[in-house]
């Protein structure tokens, strides 16, 4: 894995020498959100602010935002602002079957500013958001990213003689100004061969060139804070490849060939199982090694980021149990997992926020980042696991438990297992976030909600393993509890970020897919209340009989 990770980090390295004529411009660095960016990255987070996707009608964010800058009249009546929360439409007026609505129809009233005045009257009062606050949050957020933007003041693409704040273009000197209307001249001409579909080679390759006499001059102002080539060629790459969709899709094609092997007992196929596993995994590897390159931390620092850590863990852990168990449903129950959450890390960037952020103040430890978030995830990635493996279960007591006795077995022993890895990392991880909380904050324990939550999942496992351990829990039970405890872990990873949004932990909280969990969480307990009830009944038709 070493060597195929050397290789990689290699080809990102060459990307440049490969970029189509007019890609200069992605590379061009930005500061912004406290970091130095490739104005790729810039533009593809302006973009989904203000419209929800990193493309507008199949053109690139790079081309999109620029043009809000150079000609921000000609998006007046562009429909790009979304607005999906359905108070907020009514409060506006607008109509609710509408997504997308242009500047005029949001801001052009008195309303927008009647509403402004009530979003800020609850922030000085300090209450939690509740859905139709942080909608509208987000309306005056989409609304001031796109004013800025076209204002030229967001953009800072030129790093100062002195100090650390980069200068935007409204406040460049003449001569870098005249540098940029060049850059600007080629950009439009380059569009608008691209717009006609005509040879973009010639227009490219000025385009290029201008951007690079650019970037010249700006790096002459203070070449210290220019030095960010190599980590702005990463950024750019994994940009463009986005390593965990490919991690993901290399995962269902394992999971397909794995159903295969499972329904149809074609043991032949296991090989071709285990390489798509292992490319699913590399990439998913090769993911995280650049996010830990690009931004020098663990990429645990966000929802979306400890989502796809867990995936990797899942995946992980399924293929040890399976290597020594050989029992075929734990990598099924994996790569499923595994899917799953980078699936839904990658489809929901309005709840799971994928861009690179530096550290909060308060993480300002690598060192404990590491060991304390990394090893309370790694432990939610064998709890899912076990929940997996507990749908799988809850199938074949559908199908029937008496014929399935060795399956059920086997997954009830892989549930075992993975409560076991969970809570071995579990307890640690808490052990040493409150090593690190008495560093950071003074004191051990504190019972704040993430702590509490925390300590809860760790005794609802511990139960479990105990009361199977006593032969409390039988095979069923085993089952049922393996989904019910995800609930705690939910809880503790979720819900106290996004629903509770209390406590020192705020670096973590978030917004939105509240519906969405919950009805994931409800669906569940039906299934396990629909599969008790039937197996109840056949219980009691065989004692009849």
């Amino acid at each position: 894995m070493k060597n195929i990770l050397i290789v990689a980090m290699a080809l990102f390295m060459a990307v440049p020498a490969f970029a189509k004529d007019g890609d200069a411009l992605k590379y061009l660095p930005v500061q912004d959100g406290g970091r130095i960016k490739p104005y790729d990255s810039f533009s593809r987070e302006m973009l989904e602010i203000v419209y929800g996707k990193t493309k507008y009608e199949g053109r690139a964010a790079t081309e999109i935002v620029m043009t809000w800058m150079l000609s921000p009249q000609a998006w007046q009546d562009k429909k790009i602002f979304e607005v999906r929360n359905h108070q907020v439409l009514t409060s506006m007026n607008l109509p609710k079957d509408q997504r997308y609505f242009s500047g005029e129809e949001l801001f052009a009233g008195d309303r927008f500013n009647l509403l402004r005045q009530e979003l800020q009257a609850k922030r000085d009062t300090k209450e939690k958001l509740n859905p139709y606050f942080q909608a509208l949050q987000r309306l005056e957020n989409q609304y001031f990213v796109f004013q800025e933007i076209a204002a030229g003041r967001m953009l800072k693409i030129v790093p100062p003689k002195e100090g650390d704040a980069w200068i935007s273009v409204a406040d460049m000197d003449a001569t870098m100004q005249e540098k940029f209307m060049d850059f600007t001249k080629a950009f439009v001409n380059h569009i608008g061969a691209v717009a006609a579909a005509s040879d973009t080679s010639a227009t490219g390759k000025e385009l290029d060139a201008k951007v690079a006499a650019f970037e010249e001059a700006a790096k002459a102002n203070n070449p210290a804070l220019y030095d960010h080539a190599t980590k702005i060629k990463a950024e750019v790459h994994y940009n463009n490849f986005h390593p965990f969709r490919w991690a993901y899709i290399f995962y269902f094609l394992a999971f397909t060939v794995l159903l295969l092997v499972w329904t149809l007992k074609k043991e032949s196929l296991m090989k071709i199982a285990w390489v798509f596993l292992g490319l699913g995994f590399v990439l998913n590897t090769y993911g995280f090694v650049l996010r830990m390159y690009i931004m020098d931390r663990a990429p645990v620092t966000n929802m979306y980021e400890t989502v796809v850590w867990v995936a990797w863990g899942t995946v992980l852990f399924a293929a040890i149990l399976e290597i020594i168990y050989k029992f075929r449903l734990i990598l099924v129950a994996g790569t499923l997992v595994g899917t799953f959450g980078l699936v839904i890390a990658d489809f929901a960037p309005a709840v799971l926020d994928p861009t690179l952020q530096p550290l909060e103040p308060v993480l300002r430890s690598n060192y404990w980042l590491t060991i304390h978030v990394m090893t309370i995830t790694i432990s939610y990635a064998a709890f899912f696991l076990a929940f997996g493996l507990a749908d799988i279960g809850l199938i074949y007591y559908l199908r029937g438990e008496e014929k399935f006795q060795k399956e059920i077995r086997a997954i009830v022993s892989g549930i075992y297992r993975s409560m076991q890895i969970g809570v071995a990392f579990l307890a640690p991880g808490i052990i040493l976030g409150g090593i690190w909380a008495d560093y950071s904050w003074g004191r051990f324990w504190g019972w704040d909600p993430k702590e509490t939550w925390a300590l809860i999942a760790l005794l609802g496992y511990l139960a479990v393993l105990h009361a199977r351990y006593a032969g409390f829990i039988k095979n069923f039970g085993m089952v049922v509890t393996a989904v019910i405890t995800f609930s705690l872990v939910i809880m503790a990873w979720y819900g106290v970020n996004f629903v509770l949004g209390a406590g020192l932990h705020s670096y973590g909280f978030g917004a939105g897919g509240v519906e969405y969990v919950s009805a994931f969480v409800a669906a569940h307990i039906l299934l396990v209340i629909y599969v008790g009830i039937v197996r109840r009944g056949k219980q009691t038709t065989q004692t009849t009989n």
